[in-house]
């Protein structure tokens, strides 16, 4: 794959504007990664303002990054045939327009709608993140640096959301999220036009949309045939079409990527152990992470009765902690290794999310050790596995690598979210034990999740009400609990993997 090249940290042409652009790429990655988990603590509100059914739920944090996913590959090549830094504004354009809209949606639909946009605008923007970072850093060091501080912007920043989400909505309405984004797009347009290096791109390159559009369409397909196996009652008929509709849709992208002279994606960058490793890696954290932090932030409400704010609050010793370990992880790069330091870090993220799992009803300090400890573990990971990836790739795939690095995080958190939402709403629909008092009167959709038990309750009288909520409540519970199961297991046998790798 040929790349658009910018001058590198040893050209004195650029200087020290390699920082500058390390700053504007950080900024829009920001941006790009607390959309992704800033709904978090809206969800119960928008869920009771909009009537959003759970599936509806899913669809409005899922399609986001699904979108996002399905697009990046495509994006990156486009950006290498447009120039980076025209496609990357005109990606903060689309951006704030999508904020804009998602902000005053009226219903559920639009909403979706909006967030669908809000993920191509972060498809266009998020190549020339880490392609950058890779071509206008000379020095190892400082590269490695560079790479720790983008880490604990996408690890910390994803984290973070929940905490901007209950800060924005102890004083606004939930499209508050979403409003916030369009002042910081009007200052960084004018600064990415002046301080990004110009790039014509190479108008020779391909642009492969109908492979673009295969992913995207197999990864909604297959998203869509997880959350319907979730259900209480599935759609068994509904779920084998939609993954066979999925795996079709990707079956027939890879033979396209095999047969093309300009692939979106080379195959032959996972016959390298280190990446293949680094790339299941990335899936594993970002999923673990995001499934937590959507099961998280809703039982802070819905189960503890926290106000956003103070959800946000209970949440911020695990950002805090990833960007404090993103730069640090950067540092010890050179002198560790990636592989070793991948591994380590998903041995501590794994044993920061059972430690939760297994506090989660203790005192306060030691629920936010372990927060602290989950942190840490996913800023290294996400550090080491990006490094992982970058450094794996020759130099003119470095674009292509970028873009599977961004694939990863984005899919992972969207299949995160995904099974861990399917796999709460199955656990909490086997263990409702609804009432006898209130259970002829009830509308079966109160077994899709406790938002439904929540607001059936606000019509029944008193005593059933609080019935209602109690059973819904524990229920919720136990699907809480599975969720931190399924992602202590996931991390901690992915760093074993990791490790097993690293010593062959």
């Amino acid at each position: 794959m040929q790349t658009t090249t910018f001058p590198s940290s040893r050209n004195p042409s650029l200087g020290a504007r390699r920082w500058l652009v390390l700053g504007i790429v950080s900024v829009a990655l920001l941006l790009i990664v607390i959309d992704m988990t800033v709904l978090y603590t809206a969800l119960p509100r928008l869920t009771h303002d909009l009537a959003a059914t759970a599936s509806a739920k899913l669809w409005i944090i899922n399609i986001y990054s699904l979108v996002v996913s399905g697009l990046l590959l495509g994006m990156g090549t486009l950006g290498d045939r447009l120039g980076h830094k025209r496609l990357f504004i005109a990606g903060l354009a689309v951006f704030g327009g999508a904020s804009l809209a998602a902000a005053f949606a009226p219903g559920t639909g639009v909403l979706i709608t909006a967030r669908a946009l809000l993920g191509v605008g972060a498809a266009m923007m998020m190549p020339a993140t880490l392609s950058l970072i890779r071509l206008s850093f000379g020095d190892e060091k400082e590269r490695a640096l560079a790479i720790g501080i983008w880490a604990s912007v996408a690890s910390g920043g994803a984290a973070f959301g929940p905490v901007l989400g209950g800060a924005l909505l102890e004083h606004f309405w939930w499209g508050s999220v979403f409003l916030i984004n369009v002042p910081i797009v009007l200052i960084a347009l004018p600064l990415a036009w002046r301080c990004i290096p110009a790039s014509e791109g190479n108008r020779e390159r391909p642009w492969d949309l109908v492979a673009s559009i295969q992913v995207m369409l197999g990864l909604v397909a297959g998203t869509y045939a997880i959350k319907e196996l979730g259900k209480q009652s599935p759609d068994w008929v509904m779920a084998a079409g939609a993954l066979a509709v999925g795996v079709g849709f990707l079956w027939v992208f890879v033979r396209r990527q095999r047969s093309s002279r300009h692939p979106l994606l080379d195959l032959a960058l996972f016959q390298d152990r280190g990446f293949t490793t680094a790339v299941l890696s990335a899936l594993v954290a970002a999923a673990a992470l995001l499934g937590m932090e959507l099961v998280f932030s809703q039982r802070l409400q819905l189960v503890l009765g926290f106000s956003p704010l103070e959800a946000g609050w209970a949440v911020l010793p695990l950002p805090v902690a990833a960007f404090v370990a993103g730069p640090i992880a950067g540092r010890l790069l050179p002198r560790w290794g990636s592989s070793r330091l991948l591994a380590l870090a998903l041995l501590a993220s794994g044993l920061g999310m059972g430690a939760y799992l297994a506090l989660h009803e203790a005192a306060a300090v030691w629920q936010s050790l372990s927060l602290v400890l989950l942190g840490v573990g996913i800023g290294g990971a996400i550090t080491a596995a990006s490094a992982t990836m970058l450094m794996s790739a020759p130099a003119d795939r470095a674009g292509m690598a970028a873009s599977v690095e961004e694939v990863s995080y984005e899919l992972g958190g969207a299949l995160g979210v995904t099974v861990m939402g399917s796999l709460l709403s199955a656990v909490y629909a086997h263990s409702l034990v609804l009432p006898p008092s209130a259970a002829a009167a009830l509308s079966p959709t109160v077994r899709d999740s406790l938002d439904e038990a929540l607001l059936a309750a606000e019509k029944l009288p008193q005593g059933a009400a609080q019935s209602l909520v109690q059973a819904a409540s524990t229920a919720f519970d136990k699907g809480f609990s599975a969720v931190l199961l399924l992602a202590t297991v996931l991390l901690l046998i992915t760093g074993w993997v990791a490790w097993h790798k690293r010593a062959r």
